[in-house]
């Protein structure tokens, strides 16, 4: 069983600060993978709360985020 199961089992909040699934938001249970499963999607205010950053941030990283993917892709295509 994986540790985000445990927690949303058990409804402890995740104590391994050593996961990379580990976030600081307890009502998640400190697991970004509980918070998938229990909300979907989230709009960028709701991922600044949880990671304490304004909601043009998390805008900014996910521009960057997308433009390295394309880049990406378009180079793995030109390979193709």
């Amino acid at each position: 069983m994986k540790c985000y199961e445990l927690c949303e089992r058990h409804k402890v909040n995740c104590p391994n600060k050593e996961c990379r699934l580990w976030i600081e938001y307890g009502d998640d249970l400190n697991c970004t993978q509980v918070t998938v499963r229990k909300h979907s999607r989230l709009i960028f205010q709701e991922i600044g709360k949880r990671l304490q950053l304004t909601p043009s941030r998390i805008k900014q990283i996910e521009t960057g985020a997308l433009k390295k993917m394309k880049a990406k892709s378009s180079k793995l295509l030109n390979i193709l």
